[in-house]
């Protein structure tokens, strides 16, 4: 069995404390923590499984792009490198994004799937989108693209 990204961010925040690296130190911590307040949330003998370690990690970098741009509306260039770099280590623990070709080809054959016709659908869409890209694209973006093919 491999091994989780609870796991990983563990190991990993070992190396960032022999490396001195206390950016990505601070990171991991704020990682491992929201993986952590998760788990106690389940009963005690249960464990996070991966695709909720997954939409815990997604949960982290939506924030960290939401303060992103609210650093930018304030003008605040300063602090969007350091939100940056902790999407960059977040991302590493996360499973590889799907690209914008591979996404439209599962959103055009999930329409196919569902005999979707238009608008009224578009929930019917999105589910099945989402079933098969579990944590390789953002929910957004998915019903961005849902909206289009449904012509919305």
């Amino acid at each position: 069995m491999s091994e989780s990204i609870l796991e990983r961010v563990q190991s990993e925040m070992t190396a960032a404390m022999k490396a001195k690296d206390a950016d990505t130190l601070s990171t991991l911590r704020m990682l491992k923590t929201a993986l952590m307040e998760a788990k106690t949330k389940k009963p005690k003998h249960e464990s996070l499984g991966p695709d909720e370690e997954v939409e815990i990690l997604q949960h982290y970098v939506k924030k960290r792009r939401e303060a992103i741009e609210e650093y930018r509306r304030l003008g605040r260039e300063d602090v969007v490198a350091n939100e940056e770099r902790e999407i960059g280590v977040t991302m590493r623990f996360l499973p590889a994004p799907l690209s914008e070709d591979e996404l439209k080809a599962i959103v055009s054959a999930a329409v196919a799937g569902t005999g979707a016709t238009g608008m009224k659908d578009m929930r019917k869409v999105i589910d099945a989108v989402r079933a098969q890209v579990k944590g390789r694209a953002e929910g957004a973006h998915v019903a961005k693209l849902v909206k289009q093919a449904l012509g919305g």
